[in-house]
Formats: structure tokens, sequence, C-alpha cells
């Protein structure tokens, strides 16, 4: 899937030169968390968000530290933006300049994995520097939530079936030295050890997600910390 199956098309925006309390009202009045931020030829030049709103002036959230001491603390540069931050009167003064933006054609995956990396709630998707669309974490939970149960294959042989999970095992990035897997009359059977809980849920993650898996049987237990600290090490 791309970035245009799951994108909102009718996206709110404001220009560079309205003020913060404008932008306060328009995300209230649109129930939305930001707004792309247009310049004077409506490209996309930046983004306002609550959380760009927060730490201001008129709220008294702004810092509290004195001028000469705020000075000391920070770089100067970093000092300007943050004062900027908390008394510009322009959404183009309190925004977030440096825009993470996709393509129509974008897949959802590449769309996650932006999300994730920049530690973003949305990405606006643009088409020659036009905004056409934008992606929110909440479109990925609404797709999710709507998204068809994959089918169960038809029952395939034991052995094919085995030789199907220990593949998926291999690609879930897990450290599997000390795992083997059998399967019997249908059932997948985990054995061995691993480092951690989590390891033991991503394992049982992998074995689920293979078409044809209908019942899983754990016999896996986490090592000591002792004995994986001396395996690691190895």
């Amino acid at each position: 899937m791309q970035a245009q199956d799951v994108m909102t098309t009718w996206v709110a925006t404001i220009g560079t030169g309205a003020s913060v309390q404008e932008a306060a009202r328009l995300m209230l009045e649109r129930r939305i968390s930001a707004l792309p931020a247009l310049d004077g030829k409506d490209r996309v030049v930046g983004i306002v968000s609550e959380g760009d709103l927060v730490r201001r002036t008129e709220l008294g959230t702004g810092a509290a530290r004195s001028w000469w001491l705020w000075l000391l603390a920070l770089p100067a540069e970093n000092a300007a933006a943050d004062y900027l931050k908390t008394h510009g009167v322009a959404v183009g003064d309190v925004m977030t300049s440096q825009v993470v933006s996709v393509r129509r054609t974008t897949p959802l995956r590449e769309v996650a994995r932006l999300l994730e990396k920049h530690r973003i709630k949305r990405v606006p998707v643009l088409e020659a520097g036009r905004l056409v669309g934008i992606v929110s974490r909440a479109d990925l939970v609404r797709r999710l939530a709507t998204a068809p149960v994959r089918p169960k294959a038809a029952a395939s042989s034991d052995r094919a079936l085995r030789r199907q999970v220990l593949k998926g095992v291999a690609e879930s990035g897990i450290n599997a030295s000390y795992v083997n897997v059998t399967v019997e009359g249908g059932t997948t059977h985990l054995w061995g050890g691993l480092m951690s809980e989590v390891e033991q849920k991503a394992l049982r993650a992998a074995a689920k997600a293979v078409n044809g898996v209908r019942k899983i049987d754990d016999h896996t237990f986490v090592m000591p910390p002792r004995l994986t600290g001396a395996l690691g090490a190895q």
C-alpha cells in the first residue's frame, strides 16, 4: 500500500504570517493537532503543532530563568530560537521548518519508518512541491483496524510448514542459535533458550506470521543473565 491509499486529502493549512492565536483557534475548530504552514506561493515551508505552542509567555510556560543564565546555558543560536518559540507572534516564528514529506506513491512501510525515525506524528504528501494530503499515525491505525484478516492457508505437510517457520524465525532478527522448531500433526512446537522475554514474544510472533500455522506450543525459556552474558561474549 502507498501513502495515497490512506492519506487525508482535506487538509487544513495556515499561512506563515498568521498569528499563533489564529493557529490555535483553527486547530481547536478542526479538532486537529497540527497545521502545514504555507508561504505566499502555497508551498509547504513548515508545520505548526500543539507541541510548538505549549511553551508560551501568554501561558506562563516560557523559560523562567534569568536572561543571562539562559544565554550562558545555551549556544547563542539555540537561545535565540528558544526565545522566538516562546515569544514569536506569527506562525513563521514558531513553526518547525524542517519538514519531512513523502509522495503519493511512497510505500506505507517507508512512511512508518520516517514517522518512527524522526519521532513525528504526521508527514505531508507533496507533489511538485504542492500539498495533496497528509498521513498521520492515526491514518495508519485506521487502516490497520479495517485491514482484512489474513486467510489461513490450506493445511501443509508438517515438513513443509517447518521449513516456512524456520525461514520466518531466521528473518525475525532474534538470536535463534539455541532455538529449534518441530511440527507434529499441524501443531508448531518452539524449543530452546532465548536471551529475553522480548525475544520469546518475537519468536512466537514470527511463527504466527507464517501462513498455515494454526496452533503453537511454546516450550522455550529465558536463559539466566549470567549465561546470556557469557554467550554474548563468545
